[in-house]
């Protein structure tokens, strides 16, 4: 698709300043953490996912989705559909589907253990929500390919998906202060900050609840939905309890620590 490449860099860089503006405007908690070195590990850690993906993949969602299409494989490309309509129901079934790989992630040992260094993260801002192990990033990836052939999802479809998850993530990690009336407008149709920092909980039982990153839906329907932390915003532990030295979240530690022990 042309322009791509622009699209998302625009979207991301765009996304990213203004969350970053919201959070020194009107911040929801005081950092507790060295931010400096938290936002080299999170953001190095897109530049080391974004260079894996390239490596390891000739071919990403979009551009497979083009194969799909002129190959036929999946349901929409044997369904007579208005491609708006195809566009629409690839982002909410395909966030569905990240929905239920992020509960995978939680409750199989050895998903956990790739996914559990995004929640080491001792505060949480903008730049949380790029805090995946590049592994991770590669198992993601293969589920995300086999959607988009199965649905047959048309590349728009597929790179409006990308672009909003991308966008989301960053704004619900976001430590900015909503007002209450309209955090509890905004929950009904997107994650706010609010409703995902309840995820990133020390207590294991929040931890495993508030798993949507776009749509809130999920979590309603699937009944894994707190509306708030038990201890409040301001006096909630963020992070997991085995994971408190910030000298052992340095990015090399991140690195290596899917393969070693708490």
């Amino acid at each position: 698709m042309h322009n791509e490449q622009a699209i998302r860099l625009s979207v991301f860089a765009a996304v990213l300043l203004l969350v970053a503006l919201g959070e020194l405007i009107s911040p929801r908690r005081p950092l507790r953490d060295n931010k400096g070195r938290r936002w080299f590990a999170n953001l190095t850690l897109v530049v080391i996912d974004t260079t894996v993906v390239r490596l390891l993949f000739p071919i990403l969602p979009v551009a497979l989705s083009h194969i799909a299409e002129n190959r036929g494989w999946g349901a929409f490309n044997a369904l007579h559909i208005p491609l708006g309509y195809k566009i629409l129901l690839s982002v909410v079934i395909l966030d569905f589907i990240i929905y239920l790989q992020h509960r995978l992630f939680h409750h199989t040992r050895f998903l956990w253990r790739l996914h559990r260094m995004h929640h080491t993260d001792l505060d949480l801002d903008v730049t949380s929500g790029n805090r995946f192990h590049p592994c991770e990033i590669i198992i993601s990836m293969l589920i995300k390919m086999a959607a988009v052939i199965l649905l047959g999802a048309p590349a728009e479809g597929v790179l409006a998906f990308e672009v909003i998850l991308n966008a989301c993530a960053m704004f619900n990690h976001g430590n900015i202060k909503l007002p209450a009336a309209l955090d509890s407008l905004l929950r009904l149709v997107i994650v706010t900050p609010d409703m995902h920092r309840v995820h990133h909980s020390t207590i294991v039982r929040e931890t495993n609840s508030n798993f949507g990153f776009c749509l809130p839906w999920w979590d309603r329907i699937c009944h894994t939905y707190r509306p708030q932390p038990e201890k409040g915003h301001l006096d909630m532990t963020i992070g997991l309890s085995e994971y408190r030295d910030p000298k052992k979240l340095s990015l090399p530690r991140l690195l290596i620590q899917p393969f070693t022990a708490p």
